[in-house]
């Protein structure tokens, strides 16, 4: 039977006072054919997801590749414009800011890019790059830029020294160091790190997520952390939302999503994390299929073609809200906490 929610729904808020809030957000990529360019198409990349951030937290975003999880966090930044919904931070409504006030807004919001080998210009040296955000918001003499970028350089393990290399001198892990002290020379509170970790070697990944836990509780920061890897986000996220097809199929904190998972969507996502222990078997819950297009995606509930409990015609017809099943735990499924199907159940003994 479907679990019932114990209240109407509402916004998946952190435990404290929020830095950022996302209602209702949208974006749409428009296809368009023919020599007048008319729109046939929308691509539905971010499809009406909500949540909110609160100040020194971090809220993963994992999903997997194709679920928007990017296009949420450039939205956020307005590095690409939403086509609809709210965005407020510290109580300002991003979205209705004009290219000035965006761009001061810039100083408490920045991001870390995925790939350290694209986002560095390999014409400018490393100091260079890391003083451009201080030349564009201003405010300091070229003495004191050389002192900030030197400070920054030693924050983030790296030799000020290295100031005037050029990024092809250094390792993929040195790379994201400096992504990250152009990051923080702003002094911002707010970090979208777009799979930051996603390109390095494992103990390179290990190196610089301990730097972003180290950062955060030195200056206070906070972080939407977007990934793939779903033992990376269990090592340094606050809170977990499991992103599929555009939707928030499911949000809560790290612990509770971890042990005891609603959505049959993140129980699959789990069921693929390796166990460091030959000794335990683990059986894998197979989705059948591939994560449909976002040109057109499913009815209903986005995830009804692959799910192993799936009921028609329901979940085939109405869209299930993201709605709180237990305390701060959120799940959109009509069948949310359901066990799965007896052979699927069978399988997963001694897991």
């Amino acid at each position: 039977m479907a679990a019932e929610p114990q209240q109407t729904p509402k916004l998946p808020l952190g435990r404290g006072e929020p830095l950022l809030i996302v209602r209702d957000l949208k974006k749409y990529f428009p296809v368009k054919r023919g020599v007048l360019g008319r729109v046939v198409a929308q691509v539905k990349a971010v499809d009406g997801i909500s949540f909110g951030v609160s100040g020194g937290e971090t809220l993963g975003l994992v999903g997997e590749s194709g679920s928007g999880k990017t296009t949420v966090g450039r939205c956020i930044l307005r590095l690409i414009e939403p086509t609809d919904g709210e965005i407020v931070f510290e109580d300002t409504n991003v979205l209705s800011l004009d290219s000035g006030d965006m761009r001061r807004m810039r100083r408490n919001m920045q991001i870390v890019f995925q790939d350290p080998y694209a986002s560095l210009n390999p014409r400018m040296t490393v100091g260079t790059i890391v003083s451009e955000p201080l030349i564009i918001h201003g405010g300091l003499s070229a003495s004191e830029r050389s002192d900030r970028v030197s400070q920054l350089l030693l924050k983030v393990g790296l030799s000020p020294d290295y100031r005037k290399r050029y990024p092809h001198e250094f390792s993929g892990g040195q790379r994201q160091r400096i992504g990250v002290a152009r990051a923080l020379a702003t002094n911002p509170k707010f970090l979208v790190l777009d799979e930051p970790v996603s390109a390095l070697d494992v103990s390179v990944q290990a190196q610089v997520v301990n730097l972003l836990q180290d950062l955060q509780d030195e200056l206070g920061l906070t972080y939407l952390f977007i990934a793939h890897d779903l033992s990376v986000v269990e090592h340094i996220s606050t809170r977990v939302a499991v992103m599929y097809l555009g939707k928030i199929m499911e949000l809560a904190d790290r612990a509770a999503l971890y042990e005891d998972p609603l959505h049959p969507y993140t129980k699959a996502l789990l069921s693929a994390v390796p166990i460091p222990n030959p000794t335990v078997r683990k059986t894998r819950i197979l989705l059948k299929g591939d994560i449909p297009t976002p040109l057109n995606p499913p009815s209903g509930c986005v995830f009804h073609t692959r799910c192993p409990i799936a009921q028609f015609p329901i979940c085939a017809a109405e869209v299930p809200p993201l709605v709180e099943h237990k305390p701060g735990h959120f799940a959109a499924c009509h069948f949310a906490g359901a066990p799965l199907p007896a052979a699927d159940a069978e399988r997963l003994k001694g897991a």
